[in-house]
């Protein structure tokens, strides 16, 4: 009886393994549908694995979190099949160690007030979230994210402005396109070539490709830039 008691208990445990073994192969084909993911064989077997073992620590996560242990969920999403370190080579493309120290930096006004906080969705200055692909392009987001947002404030009109054109075109003053760059080399360039087109006129390709700038479409002109110091509250 014991024997069978314990056959049972192993027959019980297999089947619950290959249900879940089912269940999580169903979850990777949608996840795949979802996001429009297509591998050769012997790079599917390694995304898989890689995607299994980010879906162990979301699920961890999330099962804490409903213990009251986190304040947020997590979930699956395009970046599902990346290791840490292939996501940090993709998407890091700020190189912080190379800013130039030439540069004005930012003195607050000690004369004017400002609010405890501040939204600038609320204000319309910011554009809705835009998605840099496979290409180590942040440092271009992160200029034009600005540009926009002054451009906003000064004017009340809200622009989304090319990230492309930087990738393409700034590789004179030090920026590597998909390879990394920073926000002073971008500010440098637009003002020596006197502005920036909208995304609109020279949209974003996810890859370098040749520079076609063209002056009579430049929406936004920058004359000038400071840096903030890290760390500045008050700035």
């Amino acid at each position: 009886m014991r024997s069978i008691s314990i056959l049972v208990l192993i027959v019980l445990a297999l089947s619950s393994t290959w249900t879940r073994d089912i269940t999580i192969n169903q979850q990777w084909k949608l996840w795949k549908n979802q996001f429009n993911k297509s591998y050769t064989n012997v790079e599917e077997r390694l995304r898989r694995t890689i995607w299994g073992k980010n879906l162990e620590i979301v699920e961890e996560h999330n099962r804490q979190a409903d213990l009251g242990l986190h304040t947020y969920r997590l979930g699956m999403n395009q970046f599902a099949d990346l290791t840490n370190k292939e996501f940090v080579k993709l998407f890091k493309g700020f190189h912080s160690k190379d800013i130039r120290k030439e540069n004005q930096t930012f003195v607050v006004n000690p004369n004017i007030e400002l609010p405890d906080t501040v939204d600038w969705r609320d204000k319309h200055a910011v554009v809705p979230v835009k998605n840099q692909g496979q290409c180590g392009s942040s440092w271009a987001y992160s200029a034009v994210g600005s540009i926009e947002g002054a451009y906003a404030i000064k004017t009340s009109k809200l622009v989304s402005l090319s990230e492309q054109q930087l990738v393409d075109c700034s590789t004179k003053q030090g920026n590597m396109g998909c390879n990394g760059g920073l926000m002073t080399q971008s500010f440098e360039y637009l003002k020596e070539t006197g502005g920036i087109e909208s995304e609109d006129t020279y949209p974003y390709k996810d890859r370098e490709e040749t520079c076609t700038f063209n002056t009579s479409k430049v929406v936004v002109k920058v004359c000038g830039f400071v840096n903030i110091s890290s760390g500045n509250e008050d700035a």
